[in-house]
């Protein structure tokens, strides 16, 4: 008989405006830790609102929350609340105070930065956003996932599963890594070479910055410059 692997508690943050795959999909992989525990934490235990048409009830809110070994902030347009939300950002000071690893995807790692947990750290998030981390007296580096100290961010949406997979190999080998990847078949061809502003149409890029991403990353600069 072989004993149980011990509890390695995850800890996401939700908020209402969450991108729901930056925290579906490192979840998917995570859980598969050997003796991982998700919590799926909020300031009250209410459906939370993703970005994707459907809400998601958290399982603790942030007072019955335990101790994150891993804590892990997923970003969304739903970040520029958090930011400013003092509550939120003393759970993060506390969780990310005593956790094992602090992470983020996309622009959680923005409210990593306002509630001071990246100061002196390489970072990356969104790229959208890249700009705004030395608001927080982190050092953007240009990678999909980035690794500094206990610190780890990654960029946008779909790169939380890359960098799922790095944590997994980091605290279960990465032959655990490899065989998870292996049973999500995460196999990645998509069908267009348009997945990063280094490779995508400049047309492209430049109708999506303006449609988009332009007005938003000035908001929350506006809104980091404030406080």
């Amino acid at each position: 008989m072989t004993d149980s692997p011990k509890a390695f508690h995850i800890v996401f943050l939700l908020f209402d405006g969450i991108t729901q795959l930056d925290f579906t999909g490192p979840a998917q992989v995570l859980c598969r830790i050997p003796g991982a525990v998700v919590h799926t934490a909020a300031k009250a235990i209410k459906p939370i609102q993703t970005d994707s048409g459907f809400a998601i009830l958290p399982s603790t809110d942030f007072a019955a929350c335990p101790q994150a070994d891993l804590l892990c902030v997923p970003g969304g347009f739903g970040t520029r609340d958090v930011i400013q939300d003092e509550a939120t950002l003393q759970f993060l000071r506390k969780q990310g105070a005593q956790a094992k690893y602090v992470t983020s995807v996309c622009t959680g790692s923005l409210a990593l930065g306002a509630a001071g947990l990246l100061e002196g750290k390489r970072a990356t998030s969104h790229w959208a956003y890249t700009a705004l981390l030395e608001k927080f007296g982190a050092t953007h580096e240009k990678a999909r996932v980035v690794k500094d100290g206990n610190v780890i961010t990654a960029g946008g949406v779909t790169s939380g599963i890359d960098f799922a997979l790095t944590v997994v190999a980091e605290i279960a080998g990465q032959q655990v890594a490899e065989s998870i990847q292996l049973s999500l078949e995460y196999d990645p061809h998509p069908p267009f070479n348009s997945g990063h502003p280094d490779v995508a149409d400049p047309t492209l890029l430049a109708a999506l910055l303006e449609r988009v991403y332009e007005k938003q990353a000035s908001d929350l600069a506006d809104i980091i410059d404030r406080q």
